[in-house]
């Protein structure tokens, strides 16, 4: 397929790998690259800017492929400006930005030619971003995993569409071919897509969480806002129904003080991601594992390069029969 994001980016397949938070490595942006889509990882993933300096140089050894690169871009993330003109400094190719304003992001990021796409979730904020010189729309819809939107992608997809000038990229929902057809016919220039990479061996989670998206369903993914202060989706493990999903009293009257709450968000954030760090390195399911509905379509662990080739060879199903039901009519 050839689209506006495919010809912006130089990849075979309209296919982001989204970056998930200590799931993503380089070795599945390096993979993801040699399969013919693209893959960004957080800028968190690393813990410091000399680590994150030698992940991207790793990267750019091993794929000549475009390498994104998502920035929270809010106050929880003090390391946001160090983060920024070191990715810039070593000539990332994109940014994803999210919870936050992507103003300095753009205006940095087009002195030196690299794009930036925005998480959005309604239009408002679309065109906010887009007024900003944002060079694509991340539409993150209400099956997203991770942090979710509100609006079916039914919706905000062609609502975006019609509404901006600029690349609408499908975020959530999307676990095989028919669901990558899909987004595409609601108009779509790419898709990112983030669960189905979860359980693959280029990733260094461990095989507890990678199993996890096997044997777990669509059924099974909770919202909680115990990890970050906003709304996550999560697997309803054994461990995550003893501890719940809701945030405690301290943490609500926090988070809705108008004087601390700028501070709650950010001790929440980190603490949230601090136990999202045990639960990735954990064996055992009593632990907090991110994950979207489309784990559904997950039955084995595997390669990158596998699940990309199942998205495609799905795609060219999905069509085929399509075809075949019109020429029925």
């Amino acid at each position: 397929m050839k689209t506006s994001i495919t010809t912006m980016l130089g990849i075979r397949h309209p296919i982001i790998m989204a970056p998930m938070f200590l799931v993503t490595t380089p070795e599945m942006v390096v993979a993801a690259g040699e399969a013919g889509i693209t893959g960004c990882i957080p800028a968190l993933n690393w813990r410091t800017i000399d680590d994150l300096e030698k992940g991207l140089k790793f990267i750019q050894a091993n794929t000549k492929a475009p390498i994104g690169i998502n920035l929270i871009v809010n106050q929880s993330n003090p390391l946001f400006k160090k983060q920024l003109y070191k990715c810039l400094d070593l000539g990332v190719n994109y940014f994803i930005t999210s919870l936050g304003s992507p103003e300095e992001v753009i205006r940095e990021s087009h002195k030196q030619g690299c794009k930036v796409f925005c998480d959005v979730t309604d239009g408002e904020y679309a065109k906010k971003v887009e007024g900003l010189g944002a060079d694509a729309h991340i539409a993150v819809n209400s099956g997203a995993g991770g942090h979710l939107g509100n609006i079916p992608a039914t919706i905000l997809v062609p609502m975006l569409k019609a509404q901006s000038k600029i690349p609408v990229i499908a975020a959530g929902g999307v676990g095989d071919g028919h669901g990558l057809m899909a987004m595409m016919a609601l108009g779509a220039d790419a898709v990112s897509i983030g669960s189905p990479f979860i359980a693959t061996k280029e990733s260094n989670i461990s095989d507890g969480y990678k199993q996890a998206c096997v044997d777990y369903g669509a059924r099974d993914i909770v919202v909680t806002t115990k990890l970050s202060g906003s709304r996550c989706t999560v697997i309803n493990t054994p461990y995550l129904k003893k501890i719940g999903t809701e945030q405690n009293i301290v943490e609500s009257f926090l988070n809705k003080n108008k004087q601390m709450k700028k501070y709650a968000k950010m001790v929440t954030f980190w603490k949230g991601m601090k136990l999202l760090e045990k639960a990735a390195f954990s064996a055992s399911y009593k632990s907090v594992w991110c994950a979207g509905t489309s784990i559904e379509f997950t039955k084995k662990q595997s390669s990158v390069a596998e699940v990309v080739q199942h998205f495609m060879s799905g795609y060219d199903k999905a069509q085929a029969e399509l075809k075949a039901r019109w020429e029925q009519v």
